[in-house]
């Protein structure tokens, strides 16, 4: 539990970063209505992330295997969820709709390859090296 901790704070530190560094390029391409979009995009994808982090993270106190099923539960109703956000802020005039979708495609790249860069940087052993006996 303590490595999961470990790769999702640097993961969101990285994001963050990224985060705030799309936030400025699209202030300088879409003025105003740009950096609307793009807090829009960085709280969408904070938001979706927070929940998957909080569901897998009690699931993993109960099996490695409600852990898998919740992670791609939630995987799955993100996608769906993130398409219903897009077609309901799609018509919406108060900012850049381009610049939500970019910025928060970036930050979930940006997440899920910190996340497997992270993951494999970790040094922790796949199997039980005492055969589960005690």
């Amino acid at each position: 539990m303590a490595a999961y901790a470990r790769v999702v704070r640097r993961s969101a530190a990285i994001t963050a970063v990224v985060g705030a560094v799309m936030i400025g390029i699209c202030a300088a391409l879409g003025g105003a209505k740009g950096v609307y979009g793009a807090l829009v995009g960085v709280g969408v994808v904070t938001v979706f992330f927070g929940i998957s982090v909080i569901a897998v993270g009690k699931a993993a106190k109960i099996s490695p295997q409600v852990m898998m099923a919740t992670a791609m539960g939630t995987y799955v109703a993100k996608i769906i969820a993130f398409g219903i956000v897009l077609v309901l802020l799609d018509k919406s005039t108060a900012f850049n709709g381009k610049m939500l979708g970019v910025t928060a495609l970036v930050c979930i790249l940006v997440w899920c390859g910190a996340q497997v860069v992270n993951t494999v940087k970790l040094k922790v052993l796949y199997v039980d090296p005492d055969g589960g006996q005690q």
